[in-house]
């Protein structure tokens, strides 16, 4: 038996990439698994049923069982179809996946609000909205698991990707929260920030030397790599692991940090502007974070 045996997974954006190898794992390893993928292009436009439509088809040649779904998580309409489609089709549903996203990128003094709407309501919205969707099945039920996707676009930096970069990062608050306020009822919630090459990761920019090194770097990251945790994440064996950020890079996992006071400084009589200029920033000064993107913190090859 599986991992996952006799659990119903909804995995979102399932249609290609990271998405199609976590519900095939998930599948393989006993799940019933919800393939949603509204079939746009990496922009999000336009909509296709059939790679999503094909997942399934593959899932039950190997002879696990699935079903399709196309609506769009940016909508909290579009996302309770995705719950009713596992219920009618299962019966509950044990764990989500918010993995659906798209990519406008764009260096922020040109972003248009329509390129930072688009983006926050796939990633952020959406990962809400199937999260509060479901919240009621999982506090009713005792149990659940969410495994949301990150990326070091926000928990690091990149060029042109605020939009992108923001709500990865309102993410891993929203896991957070979404941890502390559901561990009562059983309930997990942890990310992982992934590094693959996938369909979204080939519209980055390669206009300097650098941007086309980073492409080819990600092009030996393979997808595959990163749904064993993703399994693991959503099993009964996870249940003591919540809260978490965890990268994957080929065949290396990483337990990511968290936000916590690194340095402090304190004067009894209080603070100025003029004393903060003199003494607060002099004395954290060696303690500030340079201004660096994904690429240079994680600059060694994929192991």
């Amino acid at each position: 038996m599986g991992m996952l045996e006799g659990k119903t997974v909804i995995v979102t954006g399932a249609g290609r990439g990271i998405g199609r190898d976590f519900a095939l794992v998930m599948a393989a390893e006993g799940a019933n698994v919800v393939v949603n993928d509204l079939g746009g292009d990496a922009t999000g436009e336009g909509a296709d049923l059939s790679p999503a439509q094909q997942v399934v088809e593959e899932i039950r040649a190997a002879g696990g069982k699935a079903v399709v779904n196309g609506d769009s998580v940016a909508s909290w309409e579009g996302a309770n179809r995705i719950i009713k489609t596992a219920v009618d089709a299962f019966g509950t549903v044990h764990g989500v996946v918010n993995n659906a996203g798209i990519l406008r990128d764009r260096i922020f003094h040109q972003m248009s609000v329509d390129e930072w709407k688009a983006v926050i309501d796939v990633h952020l919205n959406g990962s809400f909205y199937m999260a509060r969707a479901v919240a009621p099945i999982f506090r009713s039920e005792g149990r659940g698991r969410f495994v949301h996707m990150t990326s070091t676009s926000g928990l690091i930096g990149n060029f042109g990707q605020a939009n992108y970069a923001a709500a990865k990062l309102g993410i891993v608050g929203l896991s957070k929260s979404i941890a502390l306020d559901m561990q009562r009822y059983g309930v997990t919630s942890n990310c992982i920030s992934p590094f693959a090459w996938s369909r979204l990761i080939g519209t980055i920019p390669t206009d300097t030397p650098e941007q086309a090194a980073r492409v080819e770097r990600m092009k030996t990251m393979e997808t595959g790599k990163i749904a064993p945790l993703a399994a693991f994440l959503m099993s009964d064996a996870s249940a003591e692991v919540s809260g978490q950020i965890f990268g994957v890079r080929a065949n290396e996992i990483f337990l990511m940090g968290q936000s916590r006071p690194i340095r402090s400084v304190h004067r009894a009589e209080g603070w100025t502007p003029d004393t903060v200029a003199s003494h607060a920033i002099p004395a954290l000064r060696a303690s500030f974070y340079k201004l660096e993107r994904s690429a240079d913190v994680f600059s060694w090859d994929p192991i």
